[in-house]
């Protein structure tokens, strides 16, 4: 168990060292001038420094942890993740690169590292912040080096809803419901960000269509917390999917479910 518990520190160490660099290197990034592309469309971009972003983790996982597998948004990608026995990283080099493009704020790096399947890491970096959510089931959670208390176990009708944009627009499966039932909505345009506000009481709930990079460090983050992360059919998530992910207390999940299947 001893060199089990080593390794987890290393890598401990060595994410919290990463993310510093990453972070010094896309404010700099920023004010170099970006180079901007469309993914899919218009809304969805990404820039040279999300690329350069990615390739600064994978390289640093390479020659530190060289038997991992990686899944990352920018197209790192190793094939049979699916019953891959190691160690396997989950990079969101920039959540919310349109926010980092037009405002310059609301926006986060996510890491999150699983051994064997199990979940034992998350880290989301909140960039212009400078805050650092981590932790995982054997150590806690922390934001820098302050634990992280869990979140009060509000109702939905006593905290603020996070939902993305598209879903609440077309009111996907009812969810209009669940916001008018809510104190409030709220659309930040980036899952990481929206993940930390959960974790830290500020939002009851979180709810978007997300892919494994976007909800894979906040799942670990958040149930460590005794948070329910679930898709809105209440599966539990295999970190390697894309789904309807909600993030909630105990008690606004219930709600929010029993709203949105009625």
């Amino acid at each position: 168990t001893e060199v089990i518990l080593l390794q987890w520190e290393k890598i401990n160490v060595c994410v919290q060292k990463w993310m510093k660099q990453a972070r010094k290197i896309i404010l700099e990034g920023r004010t170099k001038g970006l180079c901007v592309e469309e993914k899919t469309s218009r809304c969805d971009l990404v820039t040279n420094v999300d690329k350069f972003i990615e390739k600064f983790y994978v390289d640093r996982i390479r020659e530190t942890f060289p038997n991992s597998k990686i899944l990352g948004e920018e197209g790192e990608a190793d094939k049979g993740l699916d019953n891959f026995k190691g160690l396997l990283w989950i990079i969101d080099p920039i959540d919310g690169t349109m926010n980092f493009v037009k405002q310059h704020d609301h926006f986060a790096s996510m890491i999150a590292v699983c051994e064997n399947g199990i979940e034992k890491l998350g880290y989301i970096l909140d960039v212009t912040e400078d805050k650092l959510y981590w932790g995982g089931p054997e150590c806690g959670v922390f934001c820098n080096d302050q634990k992280v208390e869990p979140p009060k176990n509000l109702p939905l009708e006593e905290g603020l809803f996070g939902v993305g944009g598209k879903m609440l627009l077309s009111n996907y499966r009812n969810v209009q419901s669940a916001a008018k039932k809510s104190l409030g909505v709220r659309i930040y345009g980036s899952s990481g960000i929206e993940f930390i506000h959960v974790l830290t009481g500020k939002n009851v709930s979180y709810l978007s269509h997300l892919r494994p990079w976007d909800y894979a460090a906040g799942k670990i983050l958040a149930e460590t917390l005794g948070l329910v992360v679930k898709t809105i059919d209440e599966e539990s998530l295999d970190m390697l999917s894309s789904s309807d992910v909600l993030v909630a207390t105990k008690n606004a999940h219930q709600g929010i479910i029993k709203l949105m299947n009625s």
